[in-house]
């Protein structure tokens, strides 16, 4: 297992909290599962200007980037890749050069939002679900993508897979809705963030 991964975020989630806020951050969840064009444009342009020079997010994606999106839960499955949604739409609001849907899954796991408690995948269990497709460029640089992250186990077992294959490669991760599980309230839904995921004591954990 690799020791972490550079990762950011734009937006904050609260699954449970109960000001108005939070109920809007249910709603952008939901909204974002279902992978709208026109709402995915429209976010993308957020991260955009949220990546501009005085931003928060300044520097963590160039030109060059390759935008891969995170698999879903399950292969072959029909219905909406949001993350493949956003990558692409993040890459014609001009964030990242280009995306490539290489990162296969090739065996299903359990979808944590709907998993019980303790029973939510692994890291291991996602690494070994995940496989690469055959290459041919080298990129510089891939920044894995996904719509929502709560502890980071699908995106560093993905980063781990990557680096498996692409020894030389720079990878960060970026998901556009991060879950505040410990949080009541929040403040605002627009709060971007640069972290890291990290492999510590056998599990992913997100700072912040």
């Amino acid at each position: 297992m690799i020791d972490g991964v550079a990762f950011a975020s734009c937006y904050v989630y609260s699954p449970a909290g109960e000001s108005g806020i939070c109920a809007r951050s249910r709603l952008l969840r939901a909204l974002l599962k279902e992978g709208d064009a026109h709402f995915l444009f429209k976010y993308a342009i957020r991260v955009r200007q949220q990546s501009e020079p005085s931003a928060v997010l300044a520097g963590f994606f160039l030109a060059g980037d390759v935008l891969v999106p995170v698999p879903r839960s399950a292969p072959k499955v029909g219905g909406t890749w949001a993350a493949a949604e956003l990558a692409h739409a993040l890459v014609q609001a001009g964030v990242g050069g280009a995306t490539w849907p290489g990162l296969i899954r090739v065996s299903a796991v359990s979808k944590s939002a709907t998993a019980a408690k303790g029973w939510r995948p692994s890291v291991a269990r996602h690494y070994d679900s995940f496989r690469l497709e055959s290459l041919r460029l080298r990129p510089r640089r891939v920044v894995l993508i996904d719509d929502v992250i709560t502890k980071g186990r699908t995106l560093l077992a993905a980063a781990a897979r990557m680096r498996e294959a692409l020894p030389d490669t720079q990878i960060r991760a970026f998901a556009l809705l991060r879950t505040m599980g410990f949080i009541s309230d929040l403040r605002d839904l627009l709060e971007p963030c640069r972290g890291e995921i990290r492999w510590l004591r056998g599990d992913a954990r997100r700072i912040p």
